[in-house]
Order: C-alpha cells, then sequence, then structure tokens
C-alpha cells in the first residue's frame, strides 16, 4: 500500500512538472517552399531561405517569402540589400 501511494506521488510530481509543448504552424516561419511537381504543394517550415533551397536541391522547386508569417522584418545593413525575416 505504502509502495503504491508513494509510485503515485512520485508520477503526480512528474506530471507536474511537465509542461505542454507548443505546436508549430506556418505562421512561426517566414520562408516557404512550392514544389516544382504538379502539385504546386506550398510548405511554410523554414527559418531561412537557404534552408528552404537545400531542401529542394535535387527535387526542383522555388522558395517564397511566407504570406503567412506574423515575425518582424529585420533590416541588415549590407549595401542595400532588402530586410529580411527574423
Amino acid at each position: 500500500m505504502r509502495a503504491t501511494l508513494l509510485l503515485g506521488l512520485i508520477g503526480l510530481a512528474a506530471l507536474a512538472q511537465s509542461r505542454p509543448g507548443a505546436a508549430q504552424s506556418a505562421y512561426d516561419y517566414p520562408w516557404c517552399a512550392i514544389h516544382a511537381d504538379r502539385s504546386g504543394a506550398q510548405s511554410c517550415y523554414y527559418v531561412s531561405y537557404p534552408q528552404c533551397m537545400a531542401t529542394l536541391r535535387g527535387i526542383g522547386g522555388t522558395c517564397i517569402r511566407s504570406p503567412y508569417y506574423r515575425g518582424t522584418v529585420r533590416d541588415i545593413p549590407r549595401g542595400g540589400r532588402r530586410p529580411r525575416y527574423d
């Protein structure tokens, strides 16, 4: 009886220490891949343009800025380049 109670308390303490994870969505990422196959599938789960292009290398497609991204735009002071997403 005592062991069951102790095990239950340990399990309850472990559960109390855990935190729920945040779900990821297309709103969290600034770059989208548009696949070159007939489907034209769009996946917006890339944090940088090079990451997006590396995924599409060999299978074809293009990368665009996400129309769903709600983050901030960061200016990079390098020779007048366009601002990029954080």
